[in-house]
This record gives structure tokens, C-alpha cells and sequence, in this order.
């Protein structure tokens, strides 16, 4: 699928993944980033994310055929304002971000009425570092990348946005913005919420010195994606409030219900609470040695 020049707005590490990917597998005529730090410019080189990088808005979207906005969520919107009188007719936008259904409604008619069309992303990728330099050409390989057209979406758009991802080796799944910010707001959002307080109450410096040298692999396990951006992750919690509080309010009853099961000293119904968390997580992602990379962490189609 090959395209002529692509324009990344933002190049962190899923923006300068795409770039690299793009790149190594020559899908794209010509890959220009646009950051907002002249220190980037030097880091994208170091990585090969873009044939080359700039400060100037403008000239990265002028003539450019998809533009992928990679930004921090909340800044999006305002984004798209400012690079629509660049836009070249017909050019495809879409976006990296992590909620949907604001960001659809408020993109999608604004990038219309400029000629060109737009239709959001999310691919479900990321890892422990961030940042160009975190950067990975294999990064989307295996992984699912949800698309969110709307009722107005063209079709020719949809595919193309979907064959956009699927060549960079991921996995297309299509939902509407709605239903995409449901199920996210459980798999995404929820434990990143829960992971960042833990972190937080555990490592309260208030605690005894010992409980925080006694934290070891499963602390560490858990807590891993609390050192994500705190930038990004305000923006996602957001964006996503209405879904995440619905999903948090759920994982509260659920709390007080493992509460009760404490309180009356049931052997039973604790253990079978165990179980079936057992149960469900390695039906999920069976154990072996590619299972902590998420290689095979993935429920089958029919379930």
C-alpha cells in the first residue's frame, strides 16, 4: 500500500514507531515529522522516524497525503484547527489517541469541510518507554488497532484507513467511537487508574521504610504502567470520564464485595473469587515464555 508523503504530527514513541515502520517497509514516498522541540528533530534522525523533521506546522502538511496526529489527546482538537488551511484536498487524517467519541465529533465535520477526511485510530500499542527513542519498527506487528467510523464516514475512507494499519502489520478492529471508549474505558483505562493509585498509596512516603523495600516482582508487575505520562493519562481520563467512572464505580462494588467475603471469614467464596480471576486470565493469555510480551495474550475470535 504504497502512499506519497505522510506527515506525523507529534513523534513519540507510536508516532515514531509509525515513521520507522513506514520507512523500512518503503510505504511511504516521503515520511516528515512536525514536533514542538528542536531536540526532537536531532532524535528522530538518531532512530530513522522521518526523512525529515520541522518546527513549522505549515510546511509539514502542505502537500501532504494522510497526516496522523500523535499528540497528547487534549491537544488534538485545537491541532486540527490550526493545520486545516494547509490541508491538501482529499488527504486522509486520522489520529493515535485513546479516547474516541469527543475527538470523532469534533474532528470529523472540521476536517470535512476542508476537503479532506477523517477517521480515528487507536492502535493498542505501546511499551515501558517513551519517546522517539523508545521508537520500534516492529511495534504494531501483532497488535489490534481499532478504527472508528461514524454513520458520515465514507467507506473508501474506512478501508483506507484500515489497509493503512493493517500494512504496518496490525490488526484492524472496527467500532464506533462509542463502543470503542466502552470497552477501552475496562481493558485500557481502568487498570492504568487502579495501577497509578496502587503505586501511589504503596510508595506513600508516610509508610514504613519496609514496605516499600519489601515491594518486589508482583508490585512491580502491576504497577508497571503507572510510569506512563501523567500529561497523557490526564487527557484519556478526561476524555473518557463518563465510561471510566462507570467502569470504576463497578470495580468499587466489586471491592466491597471482596471486602465482605474478608469480613465473614469465607474460605469458599475467596477461593472461588481466585479461581475464576485465574481461571479467566489464563484463558486469556496462557503462561509461557512469549505470554509476558503479550504475543499470545489475546481471547479467540469466537469468544
Amino acid at each position: 500500500m504504497p502512499v506519497g508523503k505522510v506527515t506525523l504530527v507529534g513523534v513519540g514513541l507510536l508516532g515514531g514507531s509509525l515513521g520507522r515502520a513506514l520507512r523500512e517497509r518503503r510505504l511511504a514516498r516521503e515520511v516528515v515529522g512536525v514536533v514542538r522541540r528542536a531536540e526532537t528533530i536531532e532524535e528522530c534522525a538518531a532512530v530513522g522516524a522521518t526523512d525529515h523533521t520541522t518546527l513549522d506546522l505549515e510546511s509539514g502538511i502542505r502537500g501532504a497525503d494522510w497526516i496522523v496526529l500523535g499528540t497528547p489527546l487534549g491537544q488534538m482538537g485545537s491541532l486540527a484547527r490550526r493545520l486545516v488551511p494547509f490541508l491538501k484536498a482529499g488527504a486522509r487524517v486520522t489520529d493515535v489517541g485513546s479516547a474516541k467519541a469527543e475527538l470523532v465529533a469534533d474532528l470529523e465535520p472540521l476536517i470535512a469541510a476542508s476537503g479532506a477526511t477523517y477517521v480515528g485510530s487507536h492502535p493498542m500499542a505501546g511499551g515501558d518507554r517513551t519517546g522517539v527513542l523508545a521508537a520500534r519498527a516492529d511495534l504494531f506487528q501483532n497488535s489490534i488497532c481499532a478504527v472508528t467510523p461514524t454513520d458520515q464516514t465514507p467507506s473508501d475512507a474506512v478501508a483506507a484507513v484500515s489497509e493503512f494499519w493493517e500494512s504496518v502489520g496490525a490488526e484492524v478492529m472496527l467500532l464506533s467511537p462509542q463502543a470503542h471508549d466502552h470497552a477501552v474505558a475496562w481493558s485500557s483505562h481502568l487498570p492504568h487508574v487502579v495501577a497509578a493509585l496502587l503505586a501511589d498509596r504503596v510508595l506513600d512516603p508516610h509508610h514504613p521504610d519496609s514496605v516499600r523495600r519489601l515491594c518486589a516482582t508482583g508490585f512491580r508487575s502491576t504497577t508497571r504502567i503507572a510510569s506512563g505520562s501523567p500529561e497523557m493519562w490526564r487527557d484519556i481520563a478526561l476524555a473518557n470520564r463518563t465510561a471510566l467512572d462507570r467502569a470504576l464505580a463497578d470495580q468499587a462494588e466489586q471491592l466491597a464485595d471482596f471486602r465482605r467475603l474478608l469480613a465473614a471469614q469465607d474460605g469458599p467464596g475467596l477461593l472461588a473469587s481466585f479461581a475464576r480471576a485465574k481461571a479467566r486470565r489464563d484463558a486469556w493469555c496462557p503462561t509461557g515464555p512469549s505470554a509476558d510480551r503479550g504475543e499470545e495474550c489475546r481471547l479467540p475470535r469466537s469468544a
